[in-house]
Protein backbone atom coordinates (compact mmCIF):
# COMPACT_ATOMS: atom_id res chain seq x y z
CA UNK A 1 0.00 0.00 0.00
CA UNK A 2 1.39 3.57 -1.00
CA UNK A 3 2.58 5.61 1.82
CA UNK A 4 3.27 9.04 2.20
CA UNK A 5 6.63 9.98 3.78
CA UNK A 6 4.62 13.52 5.39
CA UNK A 7 2.33 12.70 8.59
CA UNK A 8 1.81 13.61 12.62
CA UNK A 9 1.34 11.71 15.83
CA UNK A 10 0.92 12.91 19.20
CA UNK A 11 0.04 10.65 21.91
CA UNK A 12 -0.59 11.11 25.77
CA UNK A 13 -0.75 8.79 29.15
CA UNK A 14 -1.16 9.78 32.99
CA UNK A 15 0.08 7.52 35.34
CA UNK A 16 1.55 6.90 38.90
CA UNK A 17 4.82 7.79 37.26
CA UNK A 18 3.36 10.95 35.90
CA UNK A 19 2.64 12.37 32.38
CA UNK A 20 4.23 10.83 29.03
CA UNK A 21 3.64 12.84 25.78
CA UNK A 22 4.87 11.54 22.83
CA UNK A 23 4.53 13.64 19.43
CA UNK A 24 6.60 12.22 15.89
CA UNK A 25 6.44 13.92 12.98
CA UNK A 26 7.80 13.48 9.25
CA UNK A 27 8.32 15.22 6.18
CA UNK A 28 9.58 13.75 2.69
CA UNK A 29 13.71 12.92 2.27
CA UNK A 30 15.63 10.70 0.34
CA UNK A 31 16.93 8.00 3.17
CA UNK A 32 15.84 7.73 6.80
CA UNK A 33 16.61 10.10 8.47
CA UNK A 34 15.07 10.37 12.49
CA UNK A 35 16.10 12.66 15.24
CA UNK A 36 14.98 11.84 18.63
CA UNK A 37 15.08 14.03 21.79
CA UNK A 38 14.39 11.75 24.57
CA UNK A 39 14.16 12.52 29.02
CA UNK A 40 17.59 11.79 30.10
CA UNK A 41 16.12 8.83 32.01
CA UNK A 42 15.41 6.95 28.96
CA UNK A 43 18.61 7.75 26.78
CA UNK A 44 19.71 3.73 27.47
CA UNK A 45 16.80 2.48 25.22
CA UNK A 46 17.43 5.32 22.31
CA UNK A 47 18.97 2.42 20.11
CA UNK A 48 16.04 0.17 20.40
CA UNK A 49 13.67 2.69 19.72
CA UNK A 50 15.43 3.60 16.54
CA UNK A 51 15.92 0.36 15.44
CA UNK A 52 11.41 0.53 15.87
CA UNK A 53 10.97 3.02 13.73
CA UNK A 54 13.43 1.49 11.19
CA UNK A 55 11.16 -1.29 11.03
CA UNK A 56 7.93 0.65 10.63
CA UNK A 57 9.35 3.25 8.26
CA UNK A 58 11.51 3.48 5.17
CA UNK A 59 12.17 6.98 4.16
CA UNK A 60 11.62 10.24 5.53
CA UNK A 61 12.87 13.17 8.14
CA UNK A 62 11.46 12.29 11.18
CA UNK A 63 11.53 14.03 14.39
CA UNK A 64 10.14 12.31 17.72
CA UNK A 65 10.17 14.16 20.91
CA UNK A 66 8.91 12.54 24.34
CA UNK A 67 8.45 14.50 27.24
CA UNK A 68 8.19 13.27 30.92
CA UNK A 69 6.60 15.27 33.70
CA UNK A 70 6.83 13.90 37.22
CA UNK A 71 3.66 13.24 39.39
CA UNK A 72 2.39 16.29 41.04
CA UNK A 73 2.99 16.16 45.18
CA UNK A 74 0.06 18.54 45.62
CA UNK A 75 2.38 21.26 47.47
CA UNK A 76 3.64 19.27 49.85
CA UNK A 77 7.45 18.85 50.25
CA UNK A 78 8.90 15.62 51.53
CA UNK A 79 11.62 17.22 53.94
CA UNK A 80 14.54 15.03 55.02
CA UNK A 81 14.64 16.55 59.13
CA UNK A 82 17.65 14.61 60.19
CA UNK A 83 19.28 16.35 56.74
CA UNK A 84 17.52 19.73 57.54
CA UNK A 85 18.98 20.02 61.11
CA UNK A 86 22.29 19.22 60.25
CA UNK A 87 22.20 21.38 57.37
CA UNK A 88 20.83 24.20 60.19
CA UNK A 89 23.58 23.23 62.72
CA UNK A 90 25.97 23.48 60.63
CA UNK A 91 24.69 26.79 59.50
CA UNK A 92 24.07 28.40 62.93
CA UNK A 93 27.83 27.60 63.96
CA UNK A 94 29.13 29.47 60.69
CA UNK A 95 26.44 32.17 62.02
CA UNK A 96 27.83 32.61 64.99
CA UNK A 97 31.68 33.28 63.70
CA UNK A 98 30.78 36.01 61.22
CA UNK A 99 28.30 37.97 64.06
CA UNK A 100 25.60 40.50 62.10
CA UNK A 101 26.81 38.68 58.86
CA UNK A 102 26.06 35.40 59.10
CA UNK A 103 21.70 35.49 58.27
CA UNK A 104 20.05 32.02 57.50
CA UNK A 105 17.52 32.00 54.63
CA UNK A 106 14.84 29.17 54.86
CA UNK A 107 14.79 29.16 51.42
CA UNK A 108 18.12 28.13 50.85
CA UNK A 109 18.50 25.24 53.43
CA UNK A 110 15.88 23.90 51.41
CA UNK A 111 17.55 24.13 48.15
CA UNK A 112 20.42 21.83 49.60
CA UNK A 113 21.11 19.01 48.25
CA UNK A 114 19.32 15.99 50.01
CA UNK A 115 17.14 18.48 52.44
CA UNK A 116 13.86 17.89 49.72
CA UNK A 117 13.32 14.27 48.81
CA UNK A 118 12.75 14.20 45.41
CA UNK A 119 10.32 11.23 44.00
CA UNK A 120 12.40 8.22 43.27
CA UNK A 121 10.95 6.32 39.85
CA UNK A 122 11.26 2.97 38.49
CA UNK A 123 14.26 3.62 36.04
CA UNK A 124 12.52 -0.07 34.33
CA UNK A 125 9.09 0.69 34.48
CA UNK A 126 9.07 4.44 32.97
CA UNK A 127 10.95 3.23 30.02
CA UNK A 128 8.41 0.26 29.53
CA UNK A 129 5.89 3.33 29.72
CA UNK A 130 7.93 4.88 26.87
CA UNK A 131 8.58 1.81 24.60
CA UNK A 132 4.49 1.46 24.99
CA UNK A 133 3.75 4.81 24.03
CA UNK A 134 6.42 5.28 21.37
CA UNK A 135 5.00 2.17 19.77
CA UNK A 136 1.51 3.24 20.10
CA UNK A 137 2.08 6.76 18.34
CA UNK A 138 4.11 5.38 16.06
CA UNK A 139 1.83 2.97 14.57
CA UNK A 140 -0.56 6.22 14.81
CA UNK A 141 1.79 7.94 12.19
CA UNK A 142 2.03 4.71 10.06
CA UNK A 143 -1.69 5.14 9.97
CA UNK A 144 -1.54 8.68 8.97
CA UNK A 145 1.36 7.94 6.56
CA UNK A 146 -0.49 5.75 4.85
CA UNK A 147 -4.16 7.49 4.79
CA UNK A 148 -1.95 10.81 3.11
CA UNK A 149 -0.43 7.83 1.02
CA UNK A 150 -3.98 6.66 -0.41
CA UNK A 151 -5.69 9.73 -1.51
CA UNK A 152 -1.90 10.75 -3.31
CA UNK A 153 -2.10 7.31 -4.93
CA UNK A 154 -5.86 8.38 -6.22
CA UNK A 155 -4.31 11.27 -7.75
CA UNK A 156 -1.83 9.91 -9.61
CA UNK A 157 -3.77 6.92 -11.17
CA UNK A 158 -6.16 10.14 -12.02
CA UNK A 159 -3.03 11.54 -13.88
CA UNK A 160 -2.07 8.33 -15.13
CA UNK A 161 -5.70 7.74 -16.86
CA UNK A 162 -5.68 11.49 -18.33
CA UNK A 163 -1.91 10.77 -19.96
CA UNK A 164 -3.86 7.09 -21.19
CA UNK A 165 -6.61 9.45 -22.93
CA UNK A 166 -3.96 11.98 -24.50
CA UNK A 167 -1.74 8.49 -25.71
CA UNK A 168 -5.00 7.28 -27.40
CA UNK A 169 -5.75 10.69 -28.80
CA UNK A 170 -2.25 11.08 -30.28
CA UNK A 171 -2.43 7.47 -31.57
CA UNK A 172 -5.49 8.17 -33.44
CA UNK A 173 -4.01 11.02 -35.42
CA UNK A 174 -1.19 9.21 -36.50
CA UNK A 175 -2.54 8.13 -39.66
CA UNK A 176 -3.96 11.76 -40.31
CA UNK A 177 -0.26 13.38 -39.35
CA UNK A 178 1.58 10.91 -41.61
CA UNK A 179 -0.91 11.46 -44.36
CA UNK A 180 -0.11 14.83 -44.50
CA UNK A 181 3.67 15.18 -44.14
CA UNK A 182 3.54 12.86 -47.06
CA UNK A 183 1.03 15.22 -48.79
CA UNK A 184 3.36 17.82 -48.31
CA UNK A 185 6.15 16.01 -48.83
CA UNK A 186 5.56 15.28 -52.43
CA UNK A 187 3.94 18.56 -53.25
CA UNK A 188 7.42 19.92 -52.63
CA UNK A 189 8.68 16.88 -54.75
CA UNK A 190 6.67 17.74 -57.75
CA UNK A 191 7.81 21.15 -58.05
CA UNK A 192 11.13 19.89 -58.50
CA UNK A 193 9.76 17.35 -61.05
CA UNK A 194 12.05 16.01 -63.40
CA UNK A 195 15.82 17.17 -60.93
CA UNK A 196 15.35 14.06 -58.96
CA UNK A 197 14.87 9.91 -59.31
CA UNK A 198 12.04 8.83 -58.19
CA UNK A 199 12.88 5.70 -56.58
CA UNK A 200 15.52 7.84 -54.43
CA UNK A 201 12.21 9.82 -53.35
CA UNK A 202 10.72 7.16 -51.97
CA UNK A 203 13.48 6.32 -49.95
CA UNK A 204 13.82 9.09 -48.61
CA UNK A 205 10.44 9.59 -48.45
CA UNK A 206 10.63 6.45 -45.88
CA UNK A 207 13.32 7.47 -43.85
CA UNK A 208 11.57 10.95 -43.20
CA UNK A 209 8.44 9.14 -41.90
CA UNK A 210 10.31 6.11 -39.66
CA UNK A 211 12.14 9.84 -38.02
CA UNK A 212 8.80 11.29 -37.57
CA UNK A 213 7.28 8.16 -36.56
CA UNK A 214 6.17 8.44 -32.84
CA UNK A 215 3.74 5.34 -31.94
CA UNK A 216 7.27 3.61 -30.60
CA UNK A 217 7.38 6.61 -27.96
CA UNK A 218 3.51 5.92 -27.58
CA UNK A 219 3.62 2.04 -26.80
CA UNK A 220 6.69 3.11 -24.29
CA UNK A 221 4.12 5.38 -22.75
CA UNK A 222 1.30 2.86 -22.54
CA UNK A 223 3.71 0.61 -20.98
CA UNK A 224 4.92 2.92 -18.45
CA UNK A 225 1.27 4.13 -17.20
CA UNK A 226 0.49 0.27 -16.91
CA UNK A 227 3.59 -0.21 -14.55
CA UNK A 228 2.80 3.09 -12.83
CA UNK A 229 -0.59 1.37 -11.77
CA UNK A 230 1.32 -2.23 -11.21
CA UNK A 231 3.93 -0.38 -8.78
CA UNK A 232 0.92 1.51 -6.81
CA UNK A 233 -0.53 -1.43 -5.81
CA UNK A 234 2.22 -2.84 -4.19
CA UNK A 235 2.58 -4.05 -0.44
CA UNK A 236 6.07 -2.31 -0.59
CA UNK A 237 6.90 1.45 -0.56
CA UNK A 238 7.06 2.85 -3.98
CA UNK A 239 8.34 6.49 -4.01
CA UNK A 240 11.41 5.29 -5.59
CA UNK A 241 10.34 3.56 -8.22
CA UNK A 242 7.40 6.08 -9.44
CA UNK A 243 10.64 8.58 -9.38
CA UNK A 244 12.22 6.58 -11.87
CA UNK A 245 9.35 5.75 -13.62
CA UNK A 246 8.50 9.44 -14.27
CA UNK A 247 11.98 10.08 -15.41
CA UNK A 248 10.87 7.76 -18.36
CA UNK A 249 7.73 9.09 -18.70
CA UNK A 250 9.49 12.62 -19.33
CA UNK A 251 12.18 11.32 -21.52
CA UNK A 252 9.27 10.08 -23.99
CA UNK A 253 7.38 13.28 -23.62
CA UNK A 254 10.00 14.90 -24.59
CA UNK A 255 11.05 13.02 -27.72
CA UNK A 256 6.93 13.03 -28.96
CA UNK A 257 7.57 16.53 -28.55
CA UNK A 258 10.67 17.16 -30.91
CA UNK A 259 9.75 14.74 -33.27
CA UNK A 260 5.60 16.11 -33.35
CA UNK A 261 4.93 17.78 -37.05
CA UNK A 262 1.57 18.20 -35.84
CA UNK A 263 0.35 21.21 -34.36
CA UNK A 264 -2.41 19.16 -31.83
CA UNK A 265 0.25 16.63 -31.63
CA UNK A 266 2.53 19.22 -29.92
CA UNK A 267 0.04 20.83 -28.00
CA UNK A 268 -0.64 17.42 -26.44
CA UNK A 269 2.85 16.73 -25.77
CA UNK A 270 2.63 20.21 -23.69
CA UNK A 271 -0.02 18.91 -21.88
CA UNK A 272 1.38 15.40 -21.19
CA UNK A 273 4.85 17.22 -19.83
CA UNK A 274 2.75 19.46 -17.74
CA UNK A 275 0.89 16.74 -15.88
CA UNK A 276 3.75 14.97 -15.40
CA UNK A 277 5.31 17.36 -13.72
CA UNK A 278 2.56 17.24 -11.16
CA UNK A 279 3.07 13.70 -10.66
CA UNK A 280 6.53 13.84 -10.14
CA UNK A 281 6.21 16.77 -7.31
CA UNK A 282 3.53 13.91 -5.72
CA UNK A 283 5.81 11.41 -5.86
CA UNK A 284 8.58 13.35 -4.11
CA UNK A 285 6.49 12.67 -0.98
CA UNK A 286 6.10 9.15 -1.41
CA UNK A 287 7.84 6.56 0.66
Amino acid sequence: MTSSMTGFARRETVSARGALTCEIRSVNHRFLDASLRLPDSCRAIEAELRQTLARELRRGKVDCTIQHRPPETGGALDVDDLALQGVLNRAQQLAAAIPGHGRINVLDLLRWPGVVREPVLDGETLQADVRQLFEATLTELGAARRREGARLSELLLQRCSALEVMVTAVQARLPEVQLKVRERLEERLRELAGELNRERIEQELVLLLQRLDVAEELDRLTGHIAEARRTLALPEAAGRRMDFLLQEFNREANTLSSKSQDLETTRVAVDMKVIIEQMREQVQNIE
